[in-house]
């Protein structure tokens, strides 16, 4: 791992280098993927169809072969070990129980004079979910994004799911039903992000669409965007961990690996103002990675892209965390929650030193899906109010509209729309 310290003179430079990371895609990816979402949009259910065949070695011939009903889905729940099944109810059960409290109502207020104004509050009608799929089982994606969906009221919620060479993944399919997903299709890729995104003749079109995927399906999304919501283009994992040298550093250590072993391009950093601990957790580190399944991954993450910071205080650790917005950080330090009121920047905040990041992702309650890439500067975690949609109430009185009429005239005039001043001046009393 890099090791740095604020008080190199070079420090901040150091430390842009090692945040620097773009999700570029080149030349050939955006032009294959402008491809499939043109094909699919003209030729619908039948250019669908040949990619599905094409990419994940499929020998369909009909849309009716890759919905796959929801008996499935429900069989699904049925057949998985009990234990698998309890604690993806239970997590279910957390994650809407937190949801639930970020509902939001309509209000309005009425002024003197009978004028009313307000917002309304509506659910999306039609949201879809791409989970990843084939061998890679992620059950918690599926709940960490419908669930929300379900809670603000959404009315059709469909997802897509790829099943390379028919291999269906039963574990996400028994999520999907504690979920109540509407419909579940097994498709995938850039043309699935199409069929929702556009429409065919056997998938609706959706309004956002929701859920993580590979460079392809992040390329789509981007270009989709405008065309229906999107949630965002995450970049890879990421954790940041404060500590005041006081927590076993193999726990830091694992803590490390839990984001390490998602892929290559994520990133583990650990700021710590006790030089002797950043030690400790390095002897940790070389310890305990060669019993780790995903050693390979952990290690080249680590190399490339991790981090062993030294700050002079743990005030200082605060602003570079704040600095660097992590989608996740741990706040491993005596008083987590004094410490937590002066973070800015962060998608979730695990706050001691027993609040593993782990808990996070699957079943403390609040959603998994957050800003990354420095993005928690102006962005939060995926939650119920983005599946909802706020418009603007306004009822005037006859008085109300004669005194606004007023003002409203005085500035379209100014701004030379007559028509606008015109029409405010028709209800304005004599």
């Amino acid at each position: 791992m890099i090791r740095l310290d604020s008080a190199q003179t070079d420090f901040q430079d150091s430390l842009d280098k090692l945040l620097a990371w773009e999700a570029v895609s080149d030349a050939q990816i955006n032009n294959i993927v402008r491809e499939i979402l043109s094909e699919v949009r003209s030729r619908g259910d039948a250019a669908l169809i040949e990619y599905t065949n094409r990419f994940d070695r499929m020998n369909t011939t009909s849309m009716t072969e890759l919905e796959l009903p929801l008996s499935h889905c429900r069989q699904a729940l049925e057949n998985i070990p009990a234990e698998q099944r309890k604690a993806l109810e239970l997590s279910a059960e957390r994650v809407r129980a937190y949801h639930e409290h970020q509902k939001q109502d309509s209000w309005s207020y009425t002024e003197t004079d009978g004028t009313l104004l307000g917002q309304q509050v509506t659910p999306l009608e039609r949201a879809g979910l791409y989970v990843p799929g084939g061998k890679a089982a992620y059950p918690s994606s599926v709940l960490m994004n419908a669930i929300p969906a379900k809670v603000a009221g959404v009315a059709e919620l469909i997802m897509v799911v790829p099943t390379p060479d028919g291999e269906v993944n039963e574990l996400v399919l028994a999520a999907a039903a504690v979920c109540d997903v509407d419909r579940v299709f097994s498709i995938g890729g850039a043309q699935a992000v199409a069929a929702l995104a556009y429409g065919t003749e056997t998938i609706p079109q959706v309004d956002k669409i929701v859920g993580p995927g590979n460079i392809y399906v992040a390329t789509a999304k981007g270009m989709v965007f405008g065309t229906v919501g999107i949630d965002m283009i995450a970049g890879p994992s990421e954790i940041l961990v404060i500590c005041d040298g006081q927590t076993d550093p193999d726990w830091i250590a694992m803590d490390l690996f839990s984001q390490a072993e998602h892929d290559e391009d994520a990133q583990s950093i650990l700021i710590s103002h006790d030089g002797d601990f950043l030690d400790k957790v390095a002897a940790s580190i070389e310890k305990l990675l060669p019993t780790m399944e995903r050693s390979e991954i952990i290690a080249t993450s680590l190399k490339d892209r991790g981090a062993l910071i030294k700050v002079k205080d743990l005030d200082e650790a605060v602003d570079v965390g704040n600095f660097i917005a992590p989608e996740h950080l741990e706040l491993s330090v005596e008083d987590p929650v004094a410490m937590s009121k002066k973070i800015k920047h962060a998608g979730a905040i695990f706050m001691g030193r027993y609040t593993a990041e782990a808990l996070g992702d699957y079943c403390a309650g609040p959603n998994h899906v957050l800003p990354t890439s420095r993005t928690a500067r102006f962005s939060s975690p995926l939650g119920v109010y983005d599946f909802q949609k706020r418009s603007s109430l306004i009822m005037c009185s006859a008085d109300g509209a004669s005194e606004l009429g007023k003002t409203a005239s005085v500035i379209a005039r100014g701004e030379g729309l007559t028509a606008h001043a015109r029409s405010a001046e028709y209800r304005i009393k004599d």
